[in-house]
């Protein structure tokens, strides 16, 4: 039986990940992840007692631990989702990005190349290496064209600049060393068990609890969408018949500005929790979820637009979304809603949602 080690696997697109291996699959899953404030226990309580999963606390800057992990669970593959991820958190604070994006990918693929000398050739012939990133490695479109897999990259934010320099260690690898390495650049993900700090689910739970709905700027930053089950099925497309050295673009083609984003999530929860069911709302004095928008200053840095050409995806892999955003924010909305022990379990830190990344020197 196959072993997968996926790192972060105890965050939102990493968790969301491990329920699919195991739903479609007879793999085992290593999960390694930090437990920091975003990857927890709680977004796999579900699975945990599945015989064919094993959580590991680790961090994936320690060298020695994961040379062990190689060692001794000997897996088909990694699919490193770890990474923090979070623009306004790098604004405040880079060096928890460079350490964990850039320097623990390093590790992994040195711990990863270390034990791959150890083995067979068919053992490392099989062996795949996926490394997850960003389309924001590739900084900001104006009003047209699209980001492909060969656009120049050009960062603009301590976390873009930490996922590039992951993605071109992990390209080196393949050039120099010959490891069977992947890269994935995915647009905006969104689903469910996603950490309160993004937009949509801040966006939710401000609304739900009749508090301001902070938009950026004017709003009109467009960001392109892809539903979070729909990108783990891309990843494990390109895990599984990718070629290696090979980037992909997975994207939905679904392009909204934030202004958008918000206002068609104010309209879903004036029909999953009606504006005339939520006290908070009326203390408030509001009759909808829209009477709470409210303009803020924008972020130093903030990209106006992101789009990706995922072409490459499904033309070389038959990868195709399966999620119109519509459909996807129904269901996020509806499971925030119904949620609201997780939401606040999340949040038992002391998180209060607070605006993060006004730091400008």
């Amino acid at each position: 039986m196959d072993t997968l080690l996926i790192t972060g696997g105890a965050g939102f697109i990493g968790s969301n990940l491990v329920r699919r291996v195991l739903a479609t699959s007879e793999a085992r899953v290593l999960v390694v992840d930090k437990l920091t404030y975003a990857g927890r226990r709680e977004n796999l309580e579900d699975v945990l007692g599945d015989a064919r999963l094993e959580l590991v606390v680790a961090d994936i800057c320690d060298r020695q631990a994961m040379s062990a992990l190689f060692r001794d669970r000997r897996p088909r593959g990694i699919l490193n989702l770890a990474a923090e991820t979070h623009v306004d958190r790098s604004i405040d604070g880079p060096r928890a990005f460079v350490e964990t994006n850039t320097l623990g990918t390093f590790e992994l693929l040195e711990a990863a190349r270390g034990w791959l000398a150890t083995t067979d050739d068919a053992a490392r012939q099989a062996f795949r290496f996926l490394h997850v990133s960003t389309d924001e490695v590739f900084g900001s479109l104006g009003a047209d064209g699209l980001f492909r897999e060969d656009t120049p990259y050009d960062p603009s934010s301590p976390y873009s600049a930490s996922k590039a320099a992951a993605d071109h260690l992990v390209r080196a690898y393949h050039r120099t060393y010959g490891m069977h390495t992947l890269v994935t650049n995915c647009s905006n993900n969104y689903g469910a068990y996603q950490f309160p700090e993004k937009l949509i689910p801040l966006t939710i739970l401000n609304a739900v609890e009749g508090r301001d709905l902070p938009i950026y700027g004017d709003g009109s930053n467009v960001r392109d969408w892809i539903y979070v089950d729909d990108h783990c099925r891309g990843l494990l497309e390109v895990f599984d018949n990718g070629a290696p050295g090979e980037t992909y673009n997975l994207g939905a083609s679904c392009e909204r500005s934030n202004l958008e984003t918000v206002e068609t999530l104010c309209d879903v929860l004036d029909e999953v929790l009606p504006a005339r069911d939520n006290g908070a709302l009326a203390a408030r004095g509001a009759s909808s979820y829209r009477d709470l928008m409210t303009f803020v200053d924008d972020r130093p840095g903030h990209d106006l637009r992101y789009a990706v050409d995922a072409s490459k995806a499904r033309d070389a892999l038959g990868f195709e979304p399966a999620t119109d955003f519509e459909t996807g924010l129904r269901r996020t909305v509806e499971w925030y809603v119904a949620n609201r022990e997780w939401c606040e379990s999340a949040q038992a830190t002391g998180y209060r949602r607070p605006r993060l990344g006004l730091a400008t020197s």
